[in-house]
């Protein structure tokens, strides 16, 4: 593909490392952009740059957080006695978007899978561990992806958990497809499997 601009090349060779852009979309929205008002190509800019450096985690469940403790842990009105284990933020939003969970979170940061070398200590499972303990939790659900690395994880979860009594372990319903990613379920498919979610055998 030949450009009349080398500006225009380098904003499209970096647009196309986007996932799911392709060089033709990153063409697109270059010039779009070009043809927009500088004030809001420049707005863009501001806001790509001030999410990726200023973003923080949150120290308790580590979702993102534009402060140290994120907006759904500050929330006193949330029941913080149940924590709703995940592994990633995508996760966090695709649940409160079924407006059906009222707890509070856990990010994990992926799922243990020895093919990519990512272990158990590789994950935010100690915090959890340590968690549990401090903040008096009383159920745990496991609201993990159900493929085969999301198994394992609820699987080696579910071993730990077991080591506090008093707390009980629960998983979501499978109303999601095995072999699905949670961010892809539709919200009423989602938002049932957090109500009837299942206790797990202890």
């Amino acid at each position: 593909m030949e450009f009349p601009s080398k500006l225009i090349e380098n904003a499209v060779a970096e647009l196309s490392k986007l996932p799911g852009i392709g060089r033709k979309t990153a063409l697109r929205l270059a010039l779009h952009l070009l043809k927009a008002e500088s004030d809001n190509t420049a707005s863009l800019a501001e806001a790509l740059a001030k999410m990726r450096f200023e973003i923080t985690y949150c120290h308790t469940c580590h979702n993102i957080a534009d402060t140290e403790e994120c907006s759904i842990c500050a929330n006193k009105l949330r029941d913080h006695a149940i924590v709703c284990v995940v592994s990633d933020i995508r996760d966090v939003i695709a649940i409160e978007n079924t407006s059906q969970y009222q707890g509070v979170y856990h990010v994990l940061g992926g799922v243990i899978s020895p093919i990519e070398g990512i272990g158990p200590s590789d994950l935010q499972i100690d915090s959890l561990l340590k968690r549990i303990p401090e903040s008096e939790i009383k159920e745990v659900i496991l609201a993990i992806s159900p493929t085969m690395e999301g198994d394992t994880t609820a699987f080696y979860l579910t071993r730990k958990l077991r080591e506090f009594a008093d707390v009980h372990i629960s998983s979501i319903a499978r109303g999601i497809p095995v072999g699905g990613e949670l961010e892809y379920a539709d919200e009423i498919t989602l938002g049932r499997s957090i109500v009837e979610r299942q206790r797990q055998a202890r």
